[in-house]
Formats: C-alpha cells, structure tokens, sequence
C-alpha cells in the first residue's frame, strides 16, 4: 500500500533536521545555547529539528556557524531545497496562471518514455479533449478564486501538450475507474466528445487504456488518488492543496505496485469501449 502522498517530501525534511540536529549535539551545544547563538528563540530551533519548521538558508548558515562548521551549510541548504519543492503548494504554482502550469516542465514530458497514469474520478490530462479540459479548468480557477480565469487558454494548452502521445518515443499505459467516465463536469456535447475520443485514443498503438468496472469483484486494491508514474524515476501525486513530487526508491516501487495490482483489475480492448459506449450511451 502507498505511503501517505507528503511522506516523501515529510522524509526529506527530517532528514535534514536530523543532521541539523547531529551537528548541534557534535557541538556539544543544548537547544537553548543554540539559539542563543543565532540570536532566535529556543522555540524555533525545537520547530526545525522536529521538522515542523522548514529553515531558510539564512538559518542553515547561522546554524552551521553556531556549530563552527560553516563548511556543511551550502550542502545543507541544497538538501533542504530540494525537499521544500517535493511539496509544491497549487496557489504557488497557479500565480501566474492556469495556461502557465500547463506549460511547466516541458523537459519531463519529452524525456519520459513510459508513462503510467492511474486515474480514479478524471480523464487522464493526456487524454482530454479541449471542451473536457476546459470544464475542469474552469472548476479549478472558481474553487481557488484566481484573479484572471484563462481556463479557456489553459485547456488548448493541456490538449497541445497532449500531442505527445502521437510522438514516436513514448508509451502510455493508463488506468481509469469507470466512474471516471461517468462524472459530467462539462456540458452533454463536451462529454459525449470526449467519451468519443476515448475509443479513438484507446485504439493507438503507442497506449494501452485500462478501465476498470464499478462491479470489479474482490479488489486488490481500492480506487486510489490518482497519480502519475515517469519512467521509473518520479511519481506525480495531485492533492487539493498541492502537488507532491516522489523520488525516493522505495515510495516508487510501492506505487507502481499498487499500480499493477490496480491495472489486474482493468479491463481492455472491446470490453474497455463496451463500458465507454455504456457511459455515452447513459448521457442520452
């Protein structure tokens, strides 16, 4: 079973207040001196070695200072960055914009040979028509009270990037629950076409689209948040408040687990449109 989505970016912090910690006693200082050292309350630094607190690089180098080991600040910082941005808040990421997030990390996409896409209440990003995508944008930038709505912009942008599936070069292997299918977050002809689509876009060489049935008997697995899985180096995990970024070994190898077991449960080819012509079917 999965970790916790924020338990990669949660480890990564205690790592670093763990050696912060280290070189506070290795200085044979008390928490108090410490502070005293840095000229904050004791408080604070109980708050960054228990991880509550995530310290800028301003206190890393006071730290290491205190400790008279100046020379371990610049790695630590590094450390501490990179676990700050496993843990993306979504009102950081969507300043300037919707279209913006669309046009994030254009490298991860083009570098990514197997994708592996694990969906339990959407369509798939890469497989979204534009008036699909438009309906969830629009949900999106209402819910988080942007200033601008460009979710219009945002979804020819989402379907642009989707182009890659046509690329040579990649593969994709989804898995989508069927009330995936049935939740109407746009207008009857908008999911009628993207209903549509589906059977075009499941039927490319280059994708094997899984779908797995309200009445699946005896699951392995239960319907999970959904995530994304890059080649076998990151998982993606989409939670209301943020985006987590998973890159430690043994986090992955549970997620694609439980992605296996999850895709057992799919079914393909006639049965997998059978159940998508029974969702466009049910629009009528």
């Amino acid at each position: 079973m999965p970790l916790s989505p924020s338990s990669s970016a949660q480890a990564a912090r205690e790592v670093v207040a763990q050696r912060l910690r280290d070189l506070r006693k290795s200085a044979g200082l008390t928490v108090t001196e410490l502070a005293s050292r840095c000229n904050w309350h004791h408080a604070k630094t109980s708050r960054i070695e228990n991880a509550r607190t995530a310290p800028t690089a301003t206190d890393i180098r006071l730290w290491c200072r205190a400790c008279e080991l100046p020379g371990q600040a610049e790695d630590l910082i590094t450390q501490s960055l990179h676990a700050e941005s496993m843990y993306t808040e979504w009102r950081t990421q969507v300043r300037a914009g919707l279209k913006a997030l669309q046009d994030s990390e254009p490298r991860l996409f083009k570098d990514t040979e197997l994708f592996r896409i694990y969906s339990s209440t959407l369509v798939p990003g890469l497989l979204q028509t534009e008036g699909y995508a438009a309906g969830i944008l629009s949900i999106s930038a209402r819910f988080r009270d942007l200033p601008i709505d460009d979710s219009a912009e945002a979804a020819h942008a989402r379907v642009a990037r989707s182009r890659i599936i046509h690329e040579p070069g990649h593969r994709f292997v989804f898995v989508v629950e069927e009330d995936a299918l049935r939740h109407q977050i746009c207008g009857t002809e908008e999911m009628a076409a993207q209903l549509g689509f589906l059977l075009t876009a499941g039927a490319l060489p280059q994708v094997s689209l899984g779908i797995i049935p309200m009445n699946a008997a005896a699951r392995a697995q239960w319907p999970r948040e959904t995530f994304h899985v890059y080649d076998d180096t990151l998982v993606s995990v989409e939670l209301i408040s943020a985006r987590v970024k998973i890159t430690q070994p043994s986090e992955i190898t549970l997620y694609l687990r439980a992605f296996e077991q999850l895709r057992a449960h799919a079914v393909y080819g006639a049965q997998a449109r059978a159940l998508i012509v029974k969702a466009i079917d049910a629009l009528r």
